[in-house]
């Protein structure tokens, strides 16, 4: 468990860590488009804007269970939407029998399966784009341990704090989550699939918890408010603020 430093000096050091592992990403990488490709070889071809540690080889295990990865781990080719639902007899239902059928495909699974509408996945996007990183206490009995979250949608990344500082772009995420646009145009629906990477380090409530604080931060205007703080005035950055915002004490 952790103890709230009030100064700003433990973000400042994040902060520095973050940029001085920045690489850039693919615009092709997308949900159907992780391989096996070694790291090496793909930041060559990379172009888009600048974000930290592996999220290639991050975000390629979001589709399996696993605690199998370590440093040279290769990644895995994650599941397109049609191999987990029959997207074609899903086209003709109403959006609220899709989302019934998504949750419920999830339920007992050990993933979380949510949904959401298509403005609030694309106001997600756009904020993400900004401010693509914070940090979620997670309350555990008498005291928190810290999560640092990353946001590169159609993705989102979960990993300890703790193991981040410790091994920057060798840090094990926790929890991936995915987003699935298919029928953002037509049902005014986005589907949510999340994948617990290390069950060892978090149980499946505690991972739908992250998954609903995470993008509260990001949908809430008021709680916006410090992941911009966060991503862009470091040094005014009170961790505090956000154990008061979630009604939870300061040790």
């Amino acid at each position: 468990m952790q103890r709230v430093y009030t100064n700003s000096t433990i973000w400042r050091s994040i902060a520095s860590k973050i940029r001085k592992n920045l690489f850039s990403i693919n615009d092709h990488f997308a949900v159907r488009s992780f391989s096996a490709v070694p790291l090496a070889a793909a930041a060559a071809k990379l172009h888009q804007p600048d974000i930290p540690c592996d999220f290639q080889k991050w975000g390629s295990i979001g589709f399996c269970r696993t605690s199998k990865f370590a440093s040279g781990f290769n990644p895995l080719q994650p599941k397109p939407l049609d191999t987990i639902v029959d997207v074609h007899r899903l086209k003709d239902r109403y959006p609220e029998d899709i989302a019934s059928i998504w949750d419920d495909y999830h339920i007992g699974r050990g993933h979380v399966g949510a949904t959401m509408k298509a403005k609030l996945y694309h106001l997600l996007e756009h904020r993400a784009s900004e401010c693509r990183y914070f940090v979620i206490p997670l309350w555990r009995g008498s005291g928190y341990t810290t999560m640092f979250v990353q946001v590169q949608t159609p993705h989102m990344i979960f990993t300890g704090l703790e193991d981040y500082k410790a091994r920057g772009t060798q840090a094990s995420p926790y929890f991936t989550v995915s987003f699935y646009t298919e029928f953002a145009e037509s049902k005014d629906l986005v589907l949510i699939r999340g994948d617990i990477v290390f069950t060892s380090k978090l149980t499946d409530s505690e991972a739908e918890w992250l998954l609903e604080t995470a993008q509260s931060f990001y949908l809430n205007d008021t709680r916006y408010k410090l992941v911009e703080r966060f991503n862009r005035e470091t040094r005014d950055f009170e961790f505090k603020d956000v154990l008061q915002i979630l009604n939870m004490p300061i040790l």
